[in-house]
Order: C-alpha cells, then structure tokens, then sequence
C-alpha cells in the first residue's frame, strides 16, 4: 500500500509503551502499539504524530525523534535479551520517562483523529475524555480481550467488571471501533442504544511479522512441542500434563517427546506447578522456561513438532499466527477465535477431548507423520496478514470517521 499524504491528523497514543518499559515479557498489546507505530510512520507518515499519558499523570505529545530512538530500543531488547535486570530496567525506564515528557497540544488543524490501539485507562473514562478534550479530535481505537469472559470460571476475578468499564467508555467516547475477530463482536459491544453519534466499525485480523534466519535453525533435536503463554487456568495446562502422563506410561521416558511450557506464572497457577513437583513420571520431560527473547522464541517454535493451544477462551490469538509465520504447525482448541486466526492451516480439537489431543500429540511426534506432513504443506501456501495490510484498514475506517 503506497503512503498515504493526505486527509486527518493522525495521533497515536503510546501510552500502553510507555508505561510497561520495565516490564517483562512484553504483553501483545505492547507489540501492536509498536506496530502500529512502524507501520503508520511508513503508511501515513505526513500525518502521524505521537503522544502518551505519561506514567507522572500529564498528557501530551511526544517528539517524533526521541519516539522513534525509543521504539528502536524497545525493539532491540524484545528481539535479543530476556529483560534487564531489574535495577537496570528502572533505570532504563526512569530514563525514557525524563526524555519522554508531554510537550505541549497544538491547536488543530482540519480534522484530528486520536487512535488508541491499546486498553490502557480505557476503564477510566474521564481520563480518555480529558485527552480528548486536549486533542479536540475523534476518538478511534483497537478492541483487544475487551469482552467480558466467555468461561468466567476461568478469568481472573474482577476480569467481567473490568471489561464491562472498557466497553462503557468506548459506548460513550468512540466515534470508531476496529476490531480484531468476528467471532467477538457480538459479546464485545452492543450499540442498539442511543448514541450522542454513530460508532463505525472494522473487522480485521491482526498483522505477523515475518523475521526468519536459517542460520540459527538447527533441525537435529529431539522431538519436542511447545505451549506458549502465561500459565493461568483458561490456557488449559493441566490437560497437556494429564496427556503427557499418559504418553510417558505409555512409551517410556526415552520414547516420549518433551513438553516446553514457555510463559510466566499467572492467576492460579498452582495446580500446574505443582503437578509438574509432585509427578515423577513428567520430572524433566514436562519442562517449564520463562519467557525468550524474540530471536531465540522464534527458533524454538520453528523446530518444534507442533505448538500447543488447547485454551478455553484466548485472550489473544498472536499465538497461533506466530507459531504459523516460523513455519511450526499447530494444534489448537476449536473456539472461534482459534479458527478465525488461523483458518484452515492447524488442526483443532475439543478443548476437553483428551484422547483426541493424545492421538494427535503421538501423530505429530514423527516429523514425516501424513498429518503433520499435510498441516506444513498447508504453511507453506499460507500468506499472512501485514502489520500493513491491517493498519491500511484502520486508515481508511479513519477517513470514514472523519467524513461523516
């Protein structure tokens, strides 16, 4: 898509980047906001300008050079180191607060569009009001994981309340909505009421970098499947170490593949680490790692049998299409939001379906299993979605805002 040098201003609130510059791993919505930001510099880049509420409370635009110098270091230490230390890291962030304070909002200039692609403060509506009001500009933004639970028996608790404050605030404020998944719509908002003006509407997945170097590859590794995500009860771990329990009595120690679960501990993660303390038979072959750098996780999946999504409900759905852009196959639970994701290419399977998930697990052991074999030819005529493609959408849901 050519750049675009024409039609409204354009600010992209970094906040969520700003406010999580110590922290480690990068959450997905960390990374669309700093995609969003690569992709409109080269789409839009007349019309981009940045600003953020800064972690002291003020609000204001942000220098585009200093933005771009911190996005580039952001970048760096996703990609090739697994966080700072901590006292570096609040170093680091201390730093960027002091280079990053708000300058001033200039008074506008034709139309004004505030696009927020992340939820930060999105609960809190007057604070959203208060930007707006300093920006004199429409209000766009990106609706991730906004919906109240689909298994609340799963989510965290206050996660309904939560969601039901985002979406009240995007009611009142938004004059558009982009959304990531169908499958969401119907539980993420309901606009029969009365509006103070129409909220427009876009569907469209979200983007995948592409970053592969075969020189780091190495494909003479024992089979191994990965899960990759924070261990919390919607994820589902418990029922991969139950299949595996059963595999490693079934093969054998030798004979059984491994199971790297990759990811923080979450909410209630106990039932998962202490299974894998007390149960001899997953000791070592069930392998818990933290969060990788980017270049390291990306090696990982692409010499991996198959990843592993049996989830309940997906807070994101990144997962599966950056397991399928480093060219690992998939296995996922067939909610909606799955198969929305990634289409025809992984096999799904019930998500309380145990022996079906063993069957697969055992098929996918063999690197030359038919069905393994037929899920990497699939990939291979795969064609991902942009980060372009998907910010080209919201630009032109940004012309409509602004025509009406």
């Amino acid at each position: 898509m050519a750049p675009s040098r024409q039609g409204a201003e354009i600010v992209l609130d970094l906040s969520q980047l700003l406010s999580r510059l110590a922290h480690w791993p990068p959450a997905d919505c960390d990374r669309v906001e700093l995609a969003y930001a690569r992709a409109l510099k080269a789409l839009a880049p007349d019309r981009l300008c940045y600003a953020a509420l800064h972690p002291s409370g003020a609000y204001g635009r942000l220098a585009a050079p200093m933005v771009e110098a911190f996005l580039d270091q952001i970048e760096q230490r996703w990609e090739s180191r697994c966080g700072a230390p901590r006292l570096e890291a609040y170093r680091l962030a201390a730093l960027s607060y002091w280079t990053m304070r708000p300058q001033p909002v200039p008074a506008p200039v034709g139309h004004r569009v505030l696009l927020q692609v992340s939820p930060h403060q999105l609960h809190r509506p007057r604070i959203i009001a208060r930007k707006l009001r300093r920006e004199s500009a429409r209000f766009i933004c990106l609706a991730q994981n906004l919906a109240p639970a689909a298994h609340p028996q799963y989510a965290r608790p206050g996660r309904e309340a939560l969601g039901a404050q985002q979406l009240a605030t995007i009611e009142a404020l938004a004059d558009g909505l982009l959304l990531p998944s169908r499958s969401g719509v119907e539980r993420t908002l309901d606009v029969s009421g009365e509006r103070r003006r129409p909220l427009r509407t876009r569907i469209e997945r979200l983007g995948v970098e592409l970053r592969l170097d075969p020189a780091r590859y190495r494909a003479d590794q024992p089979p191994y499947f990965v899960c990759l995500g924070t261990i919390e009860p919607h994820a589902n771990h418990l029922l991969l170490l139950n299949v595996w329990h059963s595999i490693v009595a079934a093969l054998g120690r030798e004979q059984a593949p491994r199971l790297l679960l990759v990811g923080r501990r979450g909410w209630q993660h106990r039932p998962v680490t202490d299974m894998l303390k007390r149960c001899s038979n997953l000791r070592g072959i069930v392998q818990e790692r933290p969060p990788l750098p980017d270049r390291d996780l990306r090696d990982l999946l692409r010499g991996a049998r198959a990843v592993l999504t049996p989830a309940f409900d997906a807070e994101s759905t990144m997962t599966i299409t950056t397991a399928l852009a480093s060219g690992a196959p998939v296995l996922a639970s067939g909610i909606a939001s799955h198969r929305e994701a990634g289409g025809t290419i992984p096999d799904y399977i019930d998500p309380i379906d145990g022996d079906a998930w063993r069957r697969a697990i055992l098929s996918y052991q063999a690197a030359a299993h038919p069905r393994r074999l037929l899920q990497l030819e699939r990939i291979a005529a795969w064609r991902p979605l942009t980060w372009q493609e998907h910010v080209g959408t919201a630009l032109s849901l940004i012309e409509e805002v602004v025509a009406c």
